[in-house]
This record gives C-alpha cells, structure tokens and sequence, in this order.
C-alpha cells in the first residue's frame, strides 16, 4: 500500500474551514476514483496545520486516482476555496507500508460533527540504509508492545519516482514513520528505546494528532 502523509499549513484561524470543506467536498470525491482518505486529524501542538493521510493500492493506482481527482469538476469547483486557506501544502512524505496495516474504520456520515475521543501520535525517523524497517520490527516494536505501545501502521520512504509532479512530495531524505493510537489524551506516554541512539539521523518527531468528525482513524 502506498500512502501520502499530508501536512499542511494554513492561515491563522483558517483551518477550521478547511477542515469543514474538505469533509464536505473532498472525502467521498476522492475515494470515488479508487483512493481511501484514511485519517484527517488536527496537530494538538500547532492550531494552524491540517494533517492528513490517504492511501493506494499501488504506485500506478495513485497516479490514475490523483488525475482522475484534481482533473474533476468537484476539485475545479472548490481549489480556489480550499487554496485560500493554505500557506503550504507541499509538505508531503510519500510512503509505502511495512508491517502492521493501518485499520480501516467506518466513516461518520455527511454532517457528522462528534469528535472521536482518540489521541494518535505519529513519530517520523531520518534514517539512513536499507534495513531500519526490519530492524524496528525485530527490536523495537515488541518493546512497545510489551509496554502498551503496539503500532497500528508503520512506513517507510516510498523510493520510486513521484509520478504526479504536479503535486510535490519530500526528496533528499529517508524516513520511517509510524503511528500508535491512545483512547484519551491522557493515556499517552512514550517509551524509552535507547537502541535507537545510533540509528537515526536526526531527533524523532512527533505529532500529536486528534482525529476530525469524519476521519476514517478513530
């Protein structure tokens, strides 16, 4: 499975209308060309950013959804709505799947406005090789799972060519990124994983995530 993690950045007090459009217009829209609007959350830490994730069965799918979407009437209706909110959006990792698979949950309908009552965290590893994928499956994952901590989805950088130029994605760096879901805010925690000291090329980062009324991520 191939994934884009979003993260845009909007104008003070914008992301609320963003979020409002986008749940309103671009959900159902661009799952109807054969993509998944998987998870669309706003960063606890930061008030004005819209992180989002969607995903593909494959490379070749993405590039066939991505035309079918921004070339449709609902995106040539809405861009500029939506464009107005937004200082950046080009702050995109393109990523494939490995190990846990992320959950699919059914989505609230149109209109829906109960926030779920969850908290993900989202942490993003530079790194450098080949193998830090398997290496955080063998190491690192059962210490978090023995402490509670069992990651729902993990990723790592997807190498192949961006095959939709006309949306950017991130180049010049690695990553592996992956989430872990709390039921409240308040059981959040983090763990301390020493083995990876020497593993990575930069601090982790982490964003603290709370899902939108619609988001397919509870």
């Amino acid at each position: 499975m191939i994934y884009e993690l979003r993260h845009y950045t909007t104008h003070a007090g914008q992301r609320d209308t963003l979020i409002s459009l986008f749940e309103r217009e671009f959900v159902e829209t661009q799952e109807a060309t054969g993509m998944h609007v998987a998870g669309t959350f706003r960063e606890v830490d930061r008030p004005d950013t819209f992180p989002w994730l969607r995903a593909f069965p494959d490379m070749a799918a993405r590039r066939a959804s991505l035309e079918a979407f921004y070339s449709g009437p609902v995106w040539r209706a809405h861009r500029d709505a939506a464009n107005a909110t937004m200082l950046d959006s080009d702050n995109v990792f393109l990523l494939r799947s490995v190990g846990p698979q992320m959950p699919i949950w059914e989505r609230p309908p149109l209109g829906a406005n109960e926030l779920p009552s969850s908290l993900y965290v989202v942490t993003i590893y530079r790194v450098e090789g080949d193998d830090f994928a398997g290496f955080f499956l063998r190491k690192v994952a059962p210490v978090l799972v023995e402490a509670g901590i069992s990651p729902i989805g993990c990723m790592e950088s997807e190498l192949a060519e961006n095959n939709f130029p006309r949306l950017p994605v991130r180049s010049g760096e690695k990553v592996f990124v992956w989430f872990a879901r709390f039921e409240t805010p308040e059981e959040e925690r983090e763990v301390d994983l020493p083995m990876l000291e020497t593993r990575l090329t930069a601090p982790p980062e982490r964003l603290r995530l709370r899902p939108t009324a619609r988001s397919s991520l509870r």
